[in-house]
């Protein structure tokens, strides 16, 4: 039965090799309750269906205006406005564009579905690959996520899962005994600087990391390196006695920024971020850090 429980994702990827030991099937599920300024998902942040809209492709014919139910577009010269307060994406205005500039980003799935997706790639995963589970953040869809890892394992496949770790505990319990590795995001180790630039305190986030190092969980650290944000000798020493203090991790990768590409973001209507500034560690310096710090 729990290949049958239906969930939202935006994306299947084929071929990923940066998502867990070898090629990875990533699943990117929708919804996130972080809202990192460096964010490369845009579109992953809103659970559920959601609109995007190519302002570079119209061409302002007035087509999706008329068709509209909802009133949801608004044509004026130069300019095209989408109020998603009403949108209720019913697709019609998609339909109707001739430009191809619109498109409705996520799609319902089952459990099932997904791993039968996955299952197309086995004869890829020779070398240890698997499925990986990302968003977004895939807990926020625990039920789905947790059939989705059952199904994966009820099929033989290696399973990963790619957190920031924000989540109740009970939900990371729950999916533990069905995940081979978690992809465990560490983006500061100070809580105001943390809530500042992801918009939540990292409390929990540290205390899930506790838990699952207790359980014998692998935990692959990950550490996404923003310039002015995280980069500062001092906090990149945080994160080291934290990992000393709570569980060496099985793996730990500095994640150099790069720019998420404002395009997303703005077929989507989410505020664009860019750091002012260069790095003052550079990546390579505190990979060596921490290392250091850990060996």
């Amino acid at each position: 039965m729990h290949k049958d429980v239906t969930g939202t994702i935006f994306q299947i990827q084929r071929f990923s090799v940066h998502d867990g030991d070898g090629l990875r099937t990533t699943v990117f599920f929708k919804g996130c309750p972080l809202r990192c300024r460096w964010c490369h998902n845009p579109e992953g942040l809103r659970p559920g269906m959601l609109l995007a809209a190519n302002r570079q492709l119209c061409v302002r014919c007035g087509r999706c205006q008329a068709v509209c139910p909802q009133g949801v577009h608004s044509i004026s010269p130069g300019r095209h406005d989408v109020l998603r307060e009403r949108c209720r994406t019913c697709g019609r205005c998609v339909e109707a564009c001739p430009a191809g500039a619109l498109h409705l980003v996520g799609r319902q799935m089952t459990a099932g579905e997904v791993v039968r997706e996955a299952l197309r790639d086995a004869p890829f995963y020779t070398t240890g690959g698997g499925v990986t589970c990302s968003g977004g953040e895939c807990t926020m869809q625990p039920e789905f996520l947790l059939a989705v890892l059952r199904a994966a394992k009820d099929a033989g496949l290696n399973t990963a899962v790619d957190t920031c770790g924000y989540a109740p505990p009970d939900t990371f319990s729950r999916i533990a005994p069905y995940t081979d590795a978690f992809l465990y995001d560490i983006k500061a180790f100070s809580p105001e600087l943390h809530k500042t630039y992801t918009g939540v305190d990292n409390a929990l986030i540290l205390q899930n990391y506790r838990m699952l190092h207790t359980r014998g969980a692998r935990l692959d650290v990950r550490i996404p390196l923003i310039p002015t944000v995280n980069d500062s000798e001092e906090e990149i020493a945080r994160i080291g006695r934290f990992l000393q203090e709570a569980g060496r991790p099985h793996a730990l990768k500095v994640i150099p920024y790069h720019s998420p590409g404002h395009a997303k973001y703005a077929q989507v209507d989410e505020p664009i971020w860019e750091p002012e500034g260069r790095f003052t560690v550079t990546p390579e310096e505190a990979q060596r850090t921490l290392e250091a710090m850990l060996a």
